[in-house]
């Protein structure tokens, strides 16, 4: 007879083992290679296709290619966020902060390929996007090179400490379980939103495109919401774990910048871009901090 605990260990191990995520990591390399070059001859044919419009801001310049396969990209860094879930709360926030950053990313290849390239740069909103944009993936790159280095110095310090206490190894099979529904959820929900945008893109309806407020927050925008869901439910059952006040302010941290971010979808421009970066930067001073605090705790 299967125990609880058996099975979460065989669906980890079915949806969630190193193998499983090799064999997704070459299905989204040869998705996003064919959704490069079906995206490319949508964007020839755009004039001679009648479900296609050729002033759509994906179909004006081969550049704009790039888009597609980014989003499969970003669909496996999704993957990987799920998948370090039940290891590393650490590695699980800097997933965040690296789909956000590839969100931004793949943006500029949309802005690249509708730029206006004139004397009036700072007055034109698409240009003004791309240099924000721009802007922020150089410091949203900075920062993470920040956060990693902090992550792995507080894995140095923890070594050997790594023997599970009864308690820690229920939170890590909870994290398991949280991470073996959210595999589902999410895939549902990305057919879902994906589904509702190309209906609406292509679907012979005035306004169809304008109906879906921003492209880019196609799926991510539901996405963040429910992190937001999970981290709040990690943070609570933490407490059965630990009541260490700084682990506690670290948990609550990672929860107030993944809040900002999932605001960030709310709006646009440079607001967009300025709560992106100030929710990068809230969760790497979280995280320097609680660092801090451990080295003095651990000190003689």
């Amino acid at each position: 007879m299967y125990s609880l605990k058996s099975v979460v260990t065989e669906l980890h191990q079915l949806l969630l083992s190193e193998t499983t995520r090799r064999a997704i990591e070459r299905t989204i390399l040869i998705l996003s290679i064919l959704s490069f070059i079906i995206h490319l001859g949508f964007i020839y044919l755009a004039e001679y296709l009648p479900f296609l419009d050729p002033d759509s801001p994906l179909l004006v310049s081969p550049i704009a290619a790039v888009y597609t396969p980014f989003s499969f990209i970003l669909v496996y860094e999704v993957y990987l966020l799920v998948f370090y879930l039940p290891r590393s709360i650490t590695t699980y926030i800097s997933k965040q902060y690296e789909i956000i950053s590839l969100i931004i990313i793949r943006r500029l290849f949309k802005d690249l390929a509708n730029l206006k390239l004139s004397t009036d740069w700072f007055s034109i909103k698409g240009d003004l996007q791309f240099t924000y944009d721009i802007l922020a993936s150089v410091i949203l790159f900075y920062l993470l090179f920040w956060f990693y280095r902090l992550n792995k110095h507080r894995k140095a310090i923890n070594q050997g400490e790594q023997s599970l206490s009864l308690a820690l190894d229920r939170f890590v099979h909870l994290k398991k379980a949280i991470a073996i529904v959210l595999v589902p959820l999410l895939l549902g929900l990305a057919l879902y939103t994906f589904g509702k945008w190309g209906y609406l893109e292509f679907a012979q309806y005035d306004g169809g495109f304008g109906k879906l407020k921003n492209v880019n927050n196609v799926f991510f925008d539901e996405f963040f919401a429910v992190l937001i869901i999970v981290d709040v439910l990690l943070l609570l059952v933490s407490f059965f774990y630990t009541d260490k006040y700084h682990k506690v302010i670290r948990n609550s941290g990672f929860v107030i910048s993944t809040i900002l971010i999932r605001i960030s979808f709310s709006v646009e421009g440079l607001v967009n871009t300025v709560l992106i970066i100030f929710a990068v930067v809230f969760g790497l001073t979280i995280l320097a901090i609680h660092n801090q605090f451990e080295k003095r705790l651990e000190s003689p």
